[in-house]
């Protein structure tokens, strides 16, 4: 331990694995918020209490207790945090594009993008895609993306402090399904109507949260699992399978020819929520602007339209309506 009066140099890393930790008081909710294993998020606590010749943590049987040197610490620690994320911020974006991910690719959000952009065609912005919610989130903590648009769902641990999450759009869903399906001559469906049918999408139920509630709340059949090889593909299995159909976003397109019915669903009509995720803090001058482009486009499009009386929304989407 290092005499208490030294000048101390500390190590960033080292205080924003105590910031979490100290949030989460569980080394390993804190471990994997940081992207790290418990052993080395342990060690980059134990290097700062050596530095600063405190114990910071008491630990207990579920998780841990903050000493009275780390409750003193905690908020001087905080502003460590987010001045050094400030510093890096500041020196890195003077002469470089918002870097813009996406994820959810079968529901391309790529329109989404394309219709904010409209509002302000000067953004400089850099976009990139992403697997999936899990990927974007590593991302921003990475420092590899400034921003991400997309289906946001639950995680395993607590949502991360360092990110901001804003509902930035509700779509209406269609129901696609082969031509020759006994539902395919309806002008409109009901999710009760549905029941008939068998929902499918190519990936694990876990993560397609919103096809999973609705499967749930409306008592639909649901098919899930394979491998997600794109939106041709996707659409091909649902044109040779008259017993399957699946739900997209109202505007993706469905190539004529194909063999293929769509169908709006109402009473009530499914909306599909699309989450702007950001690092909290986050500096970059074209932030604000792009941030201004979806409010715009929001307000002129009516994308935040919701009354519970014609619409369904997952209960974890109303958490999120403006004034929820």
């Amino acid at each position: 331990m290092r005499d208490g009066g030294a000048a101390v140099d500390l190590d960033l890393a080292q205080v924003r694995a105590f910031v979490v930790t100290a949030d989460r008081l569980h080394f390993g909710q804190a471990a994997a918020e940081l992207y790290l294993t418990q052993q080395a998020l342990s060690k980059r606590v134990a290097r700062l209490e050596d530095a600063l010749g405190r114990k910071l943590f008491d630990r207990t049987g579920h998780g841990v207790e903050l000493t009275d040197a780390g409750r003193r610490f905690l908020d001087p620690a905080r502003e460590l945090v987010r001045a050094g994320e400030a510093a890096v911020a500041a020196a890195r974006h003077e002469d470089r594009a918002l870097r813009v991910s996406v994820w959810g690719h079968m529901f391309l959000p790529l329109r989404t993008v394309r219709e904010v952009v409209a509002q302000d065609r000067d953004l400089d912005i850099e976009l990139s895609l992403r697997p999936g919610f899990t990927a974007a989130l590593a991302g921003l903590r990475d420092g590899e993306i400034d921003f991400a648009l997309g289906r946001t769902h639950e995680l395993d641990e607590p949502w991360p402090a360092g990110v901001t999450r804003r509902l930035v759009r509700l779509e209406p869903v269609k129901a696609v399904m082969s031509s020759a399906a006994a539902l395919a001559g309806a002008d409109a469906l009901t999710p009760g109507e549905l029941r008939e049918a068998r929902l499918w999408f190519p990936a694990p139920r876990a993560k397609v949260e919103f096809l999973r509630a609705f499967t749930e709340r409306f008592d639909v059949p649901g098919e899930f699992g394979g491998i997600n090889l794109g939106l041709d593909p996707f659409l091909a299995h649902l044109a040779g399978h008259p017993g399957l159909f699946s739900l997209l976003c109202a505007d993706v397109e469905v190539p004529g020819g194909s063999g293929l019915r769509e169908i709006p669903v109402t009473g009530p009509a499914p909306l599909y929520a699309w989450h702007a995720i950001w690092r909290t803090g986050e500096q970059h001058a074209v932030l604000p602007r792009l941030l201004a482009a979806f409010a715009a486009a929001a307000a002129a499009q009516a994308w935040l339209d919701y009354d519970p009386a014609r619409h369904w929304l997952p209960e974890a989407d109303q958490a999120a309506l403006p004034g929820a």
